[in-house]
């Protein structure tokens, strides 16, 4: 009787076992290669075989295609017509090709087809793999090509596709396996019972029999002394090996907890922790570096301190100023000459700070440390290392994200191919479950997304309610620059007059230095509110969407007020200190630097507390809901880029700040963890953040990174540095320190004018510095354009496949035409009735 087949290729319910291996084209393809090669020496009665063999099936039924079948399909349509009698009720009944039942014929014709065979029949898949164990037993013996064979000797096509593959055939076929896979070695056998597209039972089967009918294997006892000592290191070894690396996985920091994460939130929540981490790294190796070079090298050898250093009265902790001024915190701290232990042991520890950097009572060069040099190399290697960095993970972010993802078929390999067996824990497989199953929501939203066609009237009110919103958050970004501004301004003044009187009460007048960070912080914390109100404003159908804004709007909100500040730390306060009573300028910006960073975290910890533990009791207590807070990505985020800014802009001032930005993320990161999973719940609308992580490398590396190191290069190329304090006083400017040492190093040896030179032309002239970031631009551009082209190329292919796919539907509606015009008026009626 005839049945239904089911042509969507999109449907969700095919399954991994019906499945075509890659490599099938060449079981079918065996006797059409076998035809081409006869082709080229056959004689005259090969002509006559094929024309009786043609004779007799046309003969038997002129419509009757089932003789074209290959060996075995009436067997396995018989037994694949079973196994889908309980799944026709079930296909989608909206493709026209299911609208009717086919004839037998065309059934005989579609069951021949490769796609339909292989993958659903085991006895095809043993046949298929039978070839390929003799073509590798081939490989290691010679034999005579077929066409040295005579005619009588070789392999007819007649018969085929009348023969029926019987069970007893199959049988055969799978000795016949198991007996080329005994004659193989260990490592073919292993691979190409891997390969075989079968199920565990099935593998374990085939080897317990190869093992059972080959060879016994050699006894411990005849192998030599020499040879199990050798498997037992390797056994050791690898089992060593496998132990390191399972070690070095369970290392990875807050693996456990970012799994939780993902699990409840989905990746939109999950993108702003891993960038966390991301900004955790990328502070280690700053304070490594600089701790190394710099921090260590100066506490072991400190400087002479003035008389009547101030105590620690516990204000510093939130200004930075007082007690940590005279500290190796800040840049004023560490001297301007060469360290020596020999120098230092013979006055006990006398230094003096001179103008060429060097003491005149140091004639001993070993263990010599030239601080100036130190500070300057250290700065700028650390930067350029953090671009590399930065250049390499914004490249790599881009190959993964921006490629061509078909939201079906991710669906079908998450649902059927993410679980992993090897997980046993309870806790871990609840992870798991809970992973996959909010991957599998969002990629289910993704897939039922549908883009909703507005009318004329309909886009031109959405424009309206977009410029409305967009022009509200642009005035309200410019009005608090301008705020900040005169603001910073006013500040500066205050200043200048308090520097020009006796202080009278230094506490308060170094807590009223907490006055700017204050205002800034609170313009952070607030302003992003009213973006939010006026994205509530525009309704955004796609969530996504709508942090993508949201992150454009804060962006641009804590770029300018980063300019603002910027300007007022090297314009203002850099241009002229002595009139605000600042001898050392870069201490100053240093310790703003610190009160900026603390104060940050400060209102991001109240609010933590009040936006979102506080709004959830309210919530349930008060107004008798269940709905939390969902948690802001955009803000957040921004938050960290903000921050991480603030670091990079302080290292010169302030070298030891890397290591209080890791201690403020460290705390930050299980904050706002227990605060995510007890206040806040996830997004009403799940969706896939496919390319969020490359968006966050993107801005860290552009705006953030960029622009900290356009003012550290400014400040070192340009800016004249304080004349009584820091590594780099009595110079016009910061590069001259590196500029001296290659002059000195030429002065004592003739030979390395090449070096002085070179400093000259590569260090020296900023032409330089613009071809290497030049070069750094480019391979970004060539490698987006390179996934770019790999995008199109891999959608046309994708095209190319659907048009196939209609191809076959069309040639099989075809022959369905052809055959029913072709049939009598019995054999309609007949037809008709059996439906």
């Amino acid at each position: 009787m005839a049945q239904r087949v089911n042509f969507d290729l999109d449907h969700l319910l095919i399954e991994s076992e019906l499945e075509s291996p890659v490599d099938e084209e060449g079981v079918h393809d065996s006797f059409s290669r076998l035809i081409a090669e006869q082709r080229d020496h056959r004689g005259a009665s090969d002509a006559v075989e094929l024309q009786q063999l043609q004779r007799q099936l046309h003969e038997e039924d002129p419509y009757d295609v089932a003789s074209l079948s290959s060996p075995g399909h009436v067997f396995r349509d018989r037994r694949q017509g079973q196994r889908n009698v309980g799944r026709e009720e079930d296909v989608n009944l909206g493709d026209p090709l299911l609208g009717e039942r086919w004839s037998s014929a065309t059934m005989r014709v579609l069951s021949s087809m490769p796609s339909r065979t292989i993958g659903r029949s085991r006895g095809a898949i043993i046949s298929q793999y039978y070839n390929r164990t003799m073509q590798l037993r081939r490989r290691r013996q010679s034999r005579p090509a077929i066409r040295d064979f005579p005619h009588s000797a070789r392999p007819s096509i007649r018969g085929y596709g009348i023969e029926v593959d019987t069970t007893d055939a199959e049988v055969s076929k799978r000795d016949r396996l198991v007996n080329n896979l005994q004659n193989l070695s260990v490592g073919d056998r292993i691979r190409m019972l891997r390969a075989m597209p079968l199920n565990l039972t099935e593998k374990r089967n085939l080897r317990q029999s190869t093992l059972h009918q080959g060879k016994n294997p050699i006894s411990a006892s005849h192998i030599p002394c020499c040879s199990q000592l050798k498997y037992y290191i390797i056994i050791g070894a690898r089992q060593s090996w496998y132990s390191w690396l399972s070690f070095l996985h369970s290392l990875q920091l807050w693996q456990v907890p970012l799994k939780r994460v993902s699990g409840r939130f989905g990746t939109g929540v999950l993108s702003y922790f891993l960038f966390l981490k991301t900004l955790l790294f990328f502070n280690f190796f700053l304070f490594l570096v600089t701790g190394a070079f710099l921090v260590l090298p100066q506490a072991i050898h400190p400087p002479v301190l003035p008389a009547g250093r101030r105590s620690f009265v516990g204000l510093e902790l939130l200004t930075g100023a007082g007690y940590f001024s005279d500290t190796v915190m800040y840049y004023g701290y560490y001297c301007n000459y060469t360290l020596s232990s020999s120098c230092r042991d013979e006055d006990g520890g006398q230094n003096v700070s001179l103008s060429n950097g060097t003491r005149p009572d140091c004639t001993s060069k070993r263990l010599s440390y030239n601080m100036p040099l130190a500070y300057f190399s250290t700065i700028g290697v650390s930067f350029f290392i953090t671009c590399i960095i930065l250049v390499y993970s914004m490249s790599k972010s881009f190959g993964r994200s921006f490629r061509i993802d078909n939201s079906h078929s991710i669906l079908a390999m998450k649902v059927l191919c993410s679980w992993d067996f090897k997980v046993i824990k309870k806790s871990s497989v609840k992870l798991m479950s809970e992973n996959i199953c909010t991957q599998v929501k969002e990629l289910l939203a993704e897939v039922n997304h549908k883009h909703v066609k507005n009318t004329g009237c309909q886009k031109l009110w959405r424009m309206m309610v977009h410029g409305l919103a967009w022009a509200i958050c642009i005035a309200s970004t410019t009005a608090c620059v301008l705020a900040i501004y005169y603001f910073s301004d006013h500040m500066h003044r205050n200043l200048q007059r308090s520097s020009r009187s006796a202080p009278q009460q230094p506490l308060l007048d170094e807590a009223s230095l907490l006055a700017l960070p204050v205002v800034v912080s609170l313009i952070n914390l607030l302003l992003p509110g009213l973006f939010n109100l006026a994205a509530w404003m525009e309704d955004y159908d796609s969530p996504s969407v709508r942090t993508y804004v949201a992150i454009g709007r804060n962006l641009m909100l804590k770029v300018s007020v980063l300019g603002v500040l910027c300007y007022h730390w090297l314009g203002r306060v850099a241009a002229d200190p002595k009139i605000i009573g600042q001898e050392c300028w870069e201490s100053f910006v240093g310790q703003e630097l610190y009160r900026f960073l603390l104060v940050e975290f400060i209102f991001t910890l109240l609010d933590t507390l009040f936006g979102e533990f506080l709004w959830r009791l309210f919530s349930e207590k008060v107004l008798k809901r269940r709905r939390k807070p969902v948690f802001d990505i955009a803000r957040n985020v921004l938050e960290l880029i903000y921050g991480q800014t603030l670091a990079w802009l302080g290292v010169l001032f302030t070298p030891l700040l890397p290591a209080v930005q890791i201690c403020k993320l460290l705390l930050l990161f299980y904050i706002k963890m227990s605060s995510v999973m007890m206040n806040c719940q996830a997004p009403r609308k799940p969706y896939r953040v496919s390319q969020m992580t490359t968006v966050f490398i993107t801005l860290l590396c552009f705006p953030s990174f960029l622009g900290a190191s356009v003012c550290v290069t400014y400040t070192m190329w340009s800016l004249t540095p304080s004349s009584s304090c820091g590594p780099f006083r009595k110079l016009k400017t910061m590069f001259q320190a590196g500029k001296r040492w290659v002059e000195a190093l030429e002065k004592d040896n003739p030979n390395l004018s090449v070096l002085a030179r070179a400093h000259s032309y590569l260090v020296e002239n900023p032409f330089f510095l613009f071809v290497g970031a030049g070069i750094f631009l480019v391979v970004i551009y060539f490698h987006s354009q390179v996934v770019d082209g790999q995008r199109k190329i891999i959608a046309l292919l994708q095209e190319q496949i659907e048009n196939e796919g209609e191809d076959k539907k069309f040639l099989i509606t075809r022959l369905q035409s052809i055959h029913e015009r072709r049939k009598t008026p019995a054999q309609r009626l007949t037809s008709q009735e059996s439906r």
